[in-house]
């Protein structure tokens, strides 16, 4: 326990080296999703400012300030990591990197993975080297996650893996991919899958990206055509793969609440929805009054996630609490969209018009409401596993 001598120490010498690092172009605004650093071997940076801020942030274990030093991390206990999200909004720093190795993989990893696992895969994520994705729901296996069909069998020496993989976001874009593949056909569903790790450069590995709304492609198709998988690529037992994916799902969970909690970089959204108004334009009363309601309630679900990040320092995690964590971010981030939308009027409604990319990003929000789980289906965990009400 550090005394609060000790932590203000520690603040100082963060605001310094954030002073001196963290370039001007990194600091404020409000990225759309094409400018997020994501890492990876094919990455391409939008600036150098935006490359020499991850370098310089993944150099300190910046990037993931609570993972240990030796898996390129800094170390920082919960304490200082308060202060870190403090400092980084003080000066409205954008995200050095993000990543599914980041919030999904990495935690699972350090829970459920071998020492040399660790060492082997966490330093390339925390400095941005390889772009992780998801292979986990299925044509016939998505809010029944456990019925998934991808197998894997067992040669000896490696797994022979076949099957297909559906809505794995960004797969075209990711050099490696965490997939649940059933190894045991035999057992009960939730028994028999392992938790395995493919190189998207395998022989067999094949994507196809799915057209969405928005005109993007975040979503793919992944195919496995007799992949052959090394036996140490497997993440905890063999078939008990469902247990680490419980445990990851929580993760992803409390990531996808992360966009309920307000623009990056810790600006206010009724700034935000200022600068869409015409010159001497007021915002009316009724959205006004939306925007304050949507930043206090996007407080109160920062508050929660704050307060079940101090269980779980303490040994207890979000559980299934995680689900109302997603439920409630999802619909405010769905919210916050709709008002920006709302706000900027007809020019809101341009495509790369002078509010950005704006509809895209309003659409894309759409699919918020199924990644990571349904909104029904969060409804039902909540009802029947948090608040304990009869089926």
């Amino acid at each position: 326990m550090q005394s609060e001598q000790e932590l203000e120490g520690f603040r100082a010498e963060l605001r310094d080296w954030l002073e001196a690092n963290c370039p001007a172009e990194m600091r404020g605004g409000e990225p759309s999703e094409a400018s997020i650093c994501w890492g990876g071997k094919n990455f391409e940076f939008e600036s150098d400012a935006q490359r020499v801020w991850m370098e310089r942030a993944a150099s300190k274990g910046y990037t993931v300030p609570t993972w240990p030093v030796e898996y390129g991390g800094a170390g920082m206990n919960r304490a200082q990591e308060k202060i870190f999200k403090e400092e980084m909004d003080r000066i409205e720093a954008r995200n050095p990197l993000q990543s599914f190795g980041i919030w999904m993989l990495g935690p699972a990893l350090l829970h459920f993975g071998t020492h040399e696992q660790k060492l082997h895969y966490l330093p390339p994520i925390a400095r941005g080297e390889i772009r992780w994705c998801q292979g986990y729901s299925e044509p016939g296996a998505g809010s029944d996650l456990a019925s998934v069909q991808t197998k894997g069998e067992d040669k000896g020496d490696h797994w022979l893996v076949n099957g297909q993989k559906i809505w794995t976001s960004y797969a075209d874009k990711a050099d490696w991919i965490f997939a649940l593949i059933r190894t045991d056909r035999d057992a009960p569903k939730h028994k028999g899958i392992s938790f395995l790790l493919i190189d998207m450069e395998d022989a067999g590995v094949e994507t196809r990206p799915i057209k969405l709304i928005s005109g993007a492609s975040v979503f793919c198709e992944t195919f496995f055509t007799n992949v052959k998988v090394p036996k140490d690529r497997i993440v905890g037992e063999e078939n008990r793969g469902w247990d680490v994916a419980k445990y990851l799902l929580t993760h992803e969970r409390e990531m996808i609440s992360g966009g309920g909690q307000g623009l990056s970089g810790g600006r206010a959204l009724g700034a935000v929805l200022n600068e869409s108004l015409a010159e001497g334009q007021e915002m009316d009363t009724v959205l006004r009054a939306d925007a304050m309601r949507c930043e206090v309630d996007a407080l109160a679900i920062g508050l929660t996630l704050e307060r079940y990040k101090d269980q779980a320092e303490a040994g207890t995690g979000a559980g299934d609490a995680s689900a109302m964590l997603k439920y409630m971010g999802t619909e405010l981030n769905m919210q916050r969209h709709e008002l920006l939308m709302a706000a900027g009027g007809s020019d809101a409604l341009e495509w790369d018009g002078p509010l950005g990319n704006r509809p895209a990003d309003w659409l894309r929000t759409k699919a918020n409401s199924i990644e990571g789980g349904t909104s029904e289906v969060m409804l039902s965990i909540i009802s029947r596993r948090v608040l304990g009400l009869p089926g």
